[in-house]
């Protein structure tokens, strides 16, 4: 994917304003973190990696 590092960025970005502006507890985000960290160890990973890949392609028009 070659958005990858821009994509991250702007979750973290949201991220960032969720925990200062709508009350985002620290522990929501660390198990936000976790969740994604071992969701990625799945097998479910390459699908989900093809179907962010495919909405980011409709989006850009590519």
């Amino acid at each position: 994917m070659k958005v990858s590092v821009p994509l991250v960025v702007l979750l973290g970005v949201a991220v960032l304003v969720a925990w200062r502006y709508l009350g985002l507890r620290l522990w929501q985000a660390i198990t936000c973190l976790l969740f994604g960290f071992f969701l990625a160890a799945t097998a479910v990973a390459p699908d989900i990696r093809r179907l962010v890949s495919a909405a980011l392609s409709w989006l850009t028009g590519s």
